[in-house]
């Protein structure tokens, strides 16, 4: 296994990883509704999109930075890994955060340029219901739970597989279709689309999405317990930290994405 990239060039990889997620969320969307006027038939394309966009990218970008285009993902990594060293540093998060928020930004307008959208509009849909931000701690709970449940049970090199598909699903099961991301919900915020969400609806929103991360932990806890010792199988991806160290055999790596 090859030592860890610098922390420069992981966060340039979360900002970029973040931005394709963004541009494939609401490029899709775009055409989608440029296809077709059945809302059905809208959801369907964006959410395959989304599940084969997010499959790829994890598999591609996970081995640099760990694949989190997802800030809620960020910080339950930082959470359970602060006692033992496991999970990426403050400094690490410090850099991440905010690159994924930009990717997901930079995303939009692409998406929306790419379209001959206007650029930086700010979306007029709104999404404020209590339904709906019970359906982002839902969604976003899972997501974690998911995510870490992989690592703890040693199967994290399914998770390019099994989190692009666990977003699928959500798209149709949650009635917020899923954002269960704080990046990309601020990214979306920037479009005037069909995935689009208004900014004053944006808060509660992410307060959903930390809620749920939170929720997911503690059901990681309860159905794996603590943090397994070091195993043989392996995601394929390098440390989120670089103070981590390098050996022929490592613990599962607690990281992948969403949407």
């Amino acid at each position: 296994m090859s030592a860890p990239a610098p922390l420069m060039r992981r966060a340039a990889v979360e900002g970029l990883g973040t931005a394709a997620l963004v541009t494939v969320v609401v490029g899709s969307g775009i055409q989608a509704t440029a296809l077709s006027h059945d809302v059905g038939t809208q959801l369907l394309a964006n959410s395959l999109a989304t599940v084969f966009g997010l499959g790829v990218l994890i598999a591609f970008l996970g081995p640099v930075s760990g694949a989190h285009f997802n800030p809620a993902v960020t910080l339950a990594a930082w959470f359970t890994g602060r006692d033992t060293g496991d999970g990426p540093a403050l400094r690490d998060v410090a850099a991440y955060v905010p690159a994924q928020a930009a990717g997901a930004i930079g995303g939009a307008v692409l998406a929306d340029a790419m379209f001959g959208k206007p650029l930086l509009v700010l979306s007029t849909h709104e999404r404020w219901a209590a339904h709906l931000w019970l359906a982002e701690v839902v969604a976003t709970a899972g997501l974690v739970w998911l995510v870490f449940g992989l690592a703890r049970a040693g199967r994290a090199h399914l998770a390019p597989l099994l989190v692009a598909s666990y977003i699928g699903a959500a798209y149709w099961f949650t009635s917020s279709t899923s954002f269960a991301n704080p990046a990309v919900t601020i990214g979306r915020a920037f479009t005037d689309t069909f995935a689009g969400i208004a900014p004053t609806s944006v808060l509660p929103f992410l307060a959903a999405q930390l809620t749920g991360a939170a929720a997911g932990l503690c059901l990681v806890a309860v159905c794996f317990g603590r943090p397994a010792a070091p195993g043989g199988d392996e995601m394929g991806v390098v440390p989120h930290a670089d103070r981590q160290p390098v050996a022929p055999a490592r613990p599962a790596e607690e990281s992948a994405l969403a949407r």
